[in-house]
C-alpha cells in the first residue's frame, strides 16, 4: 500500500522482522542513507540496528543491505537513473539497491511505508513486532522536478519548522523545495553587503487579516489588520543548515529572489532602488500586489547582481529563481525618467523593460554557471534567453508557449496545485480563498499539456505545488493546507500514468493507510469530513471564486503569451 504507487510490486511469501540482531550494511555511497535509516528505526523501535561488518555480503541473514547498483537500474520516464530503486524483501533479509544514493534513499522510504505506521514516531511506543511483508518493488520517477514551493515571506517559518517540512517532503519523494524568500511583505535572507535588507526589510508593523473585501465604492480593501508586528529572517548560517539537512534527504533547496516587482520590502530598506526614491515606503502590510517596482538604473541592476552573487555562493542548486511575476507597469509608464531609459535602451514599452531587467539578471546568473528560472510572465516581451526555465502558474498556457519556444518548463497551474486554496465549499473552511482544490483535484494533476509534440513534451521537466502563506500564520495551519494534498501531488509527479491509468479509488484506499503514517509523524492534516473546530477561523473575510471565473481571468491575463 505504497504512496506514491510503484511501477512494479510483486508479493512474496512470509515477512522479514527487524529484531535486536538486525544489522544495516551500506556501501560508501549509501552511508548517509544508513545513518538516516538507523536514526529512524532506533527512535521508534528502540532497537539497536547496528552497522554490519564492512565486508558483509548483501544477502547476509538478518541484514538490511543498502547499495548502489554497479550495473545501474532502468530509468523512469523522466530520465532519472539516479533516483531509481529496487527493494527486495525476503524472510532472511532486505536488499535496497539504487541507481545512486538518491535511489537507495527512496527505496528506504518504500521500506519504511511497509513497516507499521508507528515507525514514523520519534519515540518508542510498543514492542513490535516490526515486520515487513516479503515482496519486490521496482520503481523510478516519472518527472525529474517534483517540488513544493514554500512562501516564508507572508508568514515567517523558523529554521526548525522548515526542517520539519523537509522531512515531510522527503517521506513523499518530493525532491525540490522552492524557497520563496523575498516579496513586498518581507525580506527573509541575510545579504551581508546590504544589511538593511534584513534590518529594515524583514519586519512589518502589522498584517492584513483575511482577503480583500469589496467596499460600497466598488474598491477592494482589507477589512482589518491584526495590529501585531511580524517578521524574521534566515542568517546565512541558518540557510547553510537548511541546505545541508535537505541534501542528506535528497531534497534540493532552490532559492527565489523576486524582481522587478514584489520588491517593496527591498525598497523600504533602500529607497534608491525605486522609481520614486524621494517617496519612502514601508514594508507592505497588505496582501496582493503593490505598485512599487524597481527602477531600471544600472546601479539597481548592479545591486541585484550583488544580491544574486551571495545567493549563488550559499545555494548549490543548479537553478536560481528571479521572480518576474505580477509586475505592475503604472510607475514606469508615468515616470519621465523611466520613459527616457526605455528610449535609450531602444525598447518599445514598459513590457519590454521588464523583459530587459529579467534578461540582465538571468544573464548574470548564467555567467555564474547556474540556470535562471522565473514565473511565466518572463515570457512576455519576447526576449527571454533560451536557457531560462519557465514556471507556468497561470494555467498551462505558459507551459505550452515555453515548451514550443524551447524553454524547459516546471508546471504549477494554480487551478490544480495551489495549496493555499480552499479545500471545500464548507462555510467553516479556514482558508476561504479562490476555487475549491481538494485531494482529488491534485491527484489528477498532469504537468504536461496535452497538445505538445514529443519533442516539446521533453521540455516539461516536472511540476510542483505552491504553498503561499498569506492566510497560513502558524505551523498547524501549514499542516492543514499541505496534507494530505502533498500525498496526492507526490503520486502525480512520481507515478503519473507510468504504472497504468490513474485510479482514484485505488489511491483513496491507499491514502487511508497513509493517514496513519501522517498521524504518527505528527502532521495535523485535513480530515475528509472537514476542519475540526480548532482549525476554523471564524470571522475572517474570504473571497471565494468559481472555476469559470478563475479560468476567464487566466485566459485574459495570459493572452499575450499564447503561441
Amino acid at each position: 500500500m505504497l504512496i506514491p504507487r510503484p511501477r512494479l510490486s510483486t508479493p512474496g511469501v512470509g515477512a522479514f522482522e527487524i529484531t535486536p540482531s538486525t544489522r544495516i550494511a551500506a556501501d560508501a555511497a549509501s552511508e548517509s542513507v544508513r545513518l538516516y535509516l538507523q536514526q529512524t528505526l532506533r527512535g521508534s523501535t528502540g532497537l539497536p540496528v547496528r552497522d554490519a561488518a564492512d565486508d558483509a555480503a548483501p544477502t547476509a541473514p538478518d541484514t538490511i543491505s543498502l547499495r548502489v547498483a554497479p550495473e545501474g537500474l532502468p530509468a523512469g520516464p523522466g530520465g532519472s537513473v539516479t533516483e531509481a530503486f529496487r527493494l527486495v524483501v525476503t524472510p532472511e533479509g532486505v536488499q535496497v539497491t539504487g541507481g545512486a544514493a538518491a535511489g537507495v534513499f527512496y527505496g528506504v522510504q518504500a521500506l519504511l511505508q511497509l513497516l507499521p505506521a508507528d515507525v514514523y514516531r520519534s519515540g518508542r511506543v510498543g514492542t513490535g513486532p516490526w515486520t515487513v511483508p516479503a515482496q519486490t518493488v521496482e520503481d523510478a520517477p516519472a518527472f525529474a522536478w517534483r517540488g513544493v514551493m514554500l512562501d516564508v515571506v507572508r508568514h515567517f517559518r523558523t529554521t526548525a519548522e522548515v526542517l520539519r517540512v523537509i522531512d515531510q517532503l522527503a517521506a513523499h519523494r518530493i525532491n525540490t523545495l522552492h524557497f520563496h524568500l523575498t516579496d513586498d511583505q518581507g525580506w527573509r535572507i541575510e545579504i551581508q553587503k546590504y544589511p538593511r535588507l534584513t534590518e529594515v526589510g524583514s519586519w512589518r508593523r502589522e498584517s492584513q487579516v483575511g482577503a480583500h473585501v469589496l467596499g460600497d465604492d466598488g474598491v477592494q480593501r482589507p477589512q482589518s489588520f491584526d495590529g501585531r508586528p511580524h517578521g524574521g529572517y534566515y542568517t546565512q548560517d541558518d540557510l547553510r543548515e537548511v541546505i545541508a539537512y535537505a541534501a542528506d534527504r535528497f531534497v534540493t533547496v532552490v532559492p527565489e529572489i523576486e524582481t522587478p516587482g514584489h520588491v517593496r520590502a527591498a525598497l523600504a530598506a533602500y529607497p534608491s532602488l525605486g522609481v520614486h526614491p524621494d517617496r519612502p515606503v514601508e514594508v507592505w502590510t497588505e496582501w496582493g500586489i503593490a505598485d512599487d517596482v524597481l527602477n531600471a538604473e544600472d546601479s539597481t541592476i548592479d545591486f541585484f547582481r550583488d544580491v544574486f552573487d551571495e545567493v549563488i555562493a550559499l545555494f548549490p542548486s543548479a537553478y536560481i529563481g528571479l521572480g518576474g511575476d505580477e509586475c505592475p507597469k503604472v510607475q514606469w509608464e508615468s515616470d519621465p525618467r523611466t520613459q527616457e531609459r526605455i528610449r535609450s535602451l531602444g525598447l518599445a514599452d514598459a513590457e519590454q523593460l521588464q523583459a530587459w531587467i529579467i534578461g540582465q539578471l538571468a544573464a548574470h546568473i548564467e555567467s555564474r554557471g547556474r540556470r535562471a528560472f522565473g514565473w511565466d510572465e518572463i515570457l512576455e516581451g519576447g526576449t527571454l534567453a533560451p536557457s531560462a526555465t519557465v514556471v507556468s502558474w497561470r494555467g498551462l498556457r505558459g507551459a505550452t508557449t515555453a515548451a514550443r519556444r524551447g524553454h524547459d518548463v516546471i508546471s504549477t497551474p494554480d487551478d490544480q496545485v495551489y495549496l493555499d486554496y480552499r479545500q471545500s465549499d464548507l462555510p467553516n473552511e479556514p482558508i476561504p480563498v479562490s476555487i475549491v482544490l481538494g485531494v482529488d483535484d491534485v491527484f489528477r494533476f498532469d504537468p504536461v499539456p496535452e497538445d505538445l509534440t514529443d519533442a516539446e513534451r521533453a521540455h516539461v521537466i516536472g511540476g510542483q505545488g505552491n504553498m503561499w502563506t498569506e492566510h497560513v500564520d502558524d505551523v498547524r495551519k501549514l499542516d492543514y493546507q499541505l496534507f494530505p494534498r502533498v500525498a496526492a501531488l507526490s503520486e502525480a509527479l512520481w507515478s503519473a500514468d507510468v504504472a497504468g491509468p490513474r485510479d482514484l479509488d485505488d489511491f483513496r484506499g491507499r491514502l487511508v493507510e497513509h493517514l496513519a503514517r501522517l498521524q504518527a509523524m505528527g502532521v495535523e492534516y485535513r480530515h475528509e469530513t472537514g476542519p475540526f473546530p480548532w482549525q476554523e477561523r471564524p470571522g475572517v473575510p474570504g473571497r471565494p471564486a468559481s472555476r469559470e471565473d478563475r479560468a476567464a481571468y487566466i485566459d485574459a491575463v495570459t493572452a499575450n503569451i499564447a503561441g
